[in-house]
């Protein structure tokens, strides 16, 4: 049923402000390897494409963008919580953790 289906709304990537980001580094389950975990973001498909593109072209590592969740979130590879920290802020996103 069509009138039963409910997407979320599509954020325009050039507006985060009033956007918390939530930091965090995660190694379980990953084989010893760390990650940066970037989460409470908007559940918008394109959104987290296009921020996850360009945290990955920042930091030089790998990373994938999630939104099975009830929100969004980024993954990318090693402990880049400095410099994601530092290209959300210049976006106007509040970054936590």
């Amino acid at each position: 049923m069509v009138s039963a289906c409910v997407c979320a709304a599509d954020v325009p990537f050039g507006s985060t402000n009033g956007i918390t980001a939530v930091l965090r580094i995660e190694k379980s389950g990953r084989g010893g390897k760390t990650v940066t975990v970037i989460d409470r973001l908007p559940k918008s498909e394109n959104f987290l494409k296009e921020l996850c593109t360009e945290l990955k072209k920042k930091c030089g590592s790998g990373g994938t963008y999630v939104t099975t969740g009830a929100d969004g979130l980024i993954e990318i590879q090693g402990d880049k919580r400095e410099m994601i920290r530092g290209v959300l802020s210049k976006k106007g996103m509040t970054v936590k953790g």
